[in-house]
């Protein structure tokens, strides 16, 4: 079973240039460097909590807006993890996390299952831009929508509650990445794939 499991992708368009590579068997060390501050910052926590090793490098037409640089990150990163997962023989599938960071609270639940699906939901929480970063829940949902359509993920979040927006979104990120690394950690006693289909 294949226990150095890593991918490459890179995507070029009109609008971004983006390449990125990740372990999943690492040991959380990342290179991220795109346009946009805070993702980078999310980026960096993804990796170090998820305990993968990432290089990334984007540029973007951020001068119109961070929209397609923050869009298609998400999206070459959905992609890299897929390709890395191959055939997903013994891996556990399914991720949950819980994150606290001071007054905000998330839980991520997640499914390796082949089937995109993403669910936010965020109760009494005030998500608004944030005012240094220029990132908010509408770039957030876009970030994730793009991962969970091209890792074939199932993916919800739920911020139970939280003030601080950066907060928030840092528990989010934080939440994800321990989530997948139960997800796509191996189990010795799971023989192929965890599906009574065969195959996800």
């Amino acid at each position: 079973m294949n226990m150095n499991r890593k991918a490459a992708i890179e995507r070029n368009t009109t609008e971004t240039r983006i390449s990125l590579q990740i372990n999943l068997d690492g040991g959380g060390s990342s290179v991220v460097r795109t346009p946009i501050g805070f993702l980078n910052h999310m980026l960096n926590l993804f990796a170090r909590h998820g305990l993968f090793d990432l290089t990334l490098k984007a540029r973007g037409d951020v001068d119109v807006d961070i929209h397609h640089t923050n869009e298609d990150v998400g999206i070459v990163l959905g992609l890299a993890i897929k390709k890395a997962l191959a055939d997903k023989q013994g891996i556990r599938r399914f991720g949950f996390a819980s994150v606290p960071i001071d007054e905000a609270l998330v839980e991520v639940s997640l499914d390796l299952s082949g089937r995109p699906y993403f669910q936010l939901s965020a109760f009494g929480s005030q998500l608004s831009v944030l005012k240094k970063e220029g990132y908010s829940l509408n770039y957030l949902k876009q970030f994730l929508q793009a991962l969970v359509n091209t890792a074939g993920m199932t993916l919800h979040v739920e911020v139970i509650y939280g003030e601080d927006s950066h907060h928030i979104i840092e528990a989010v990120f934080k939440a994800l990445a321990r989530a997948l690394r139960e997800a796509v950690s191996i189990d010795p006693r799971i023989k192929g794939i965890l599906s009574t289909k065969g195959s996800l």
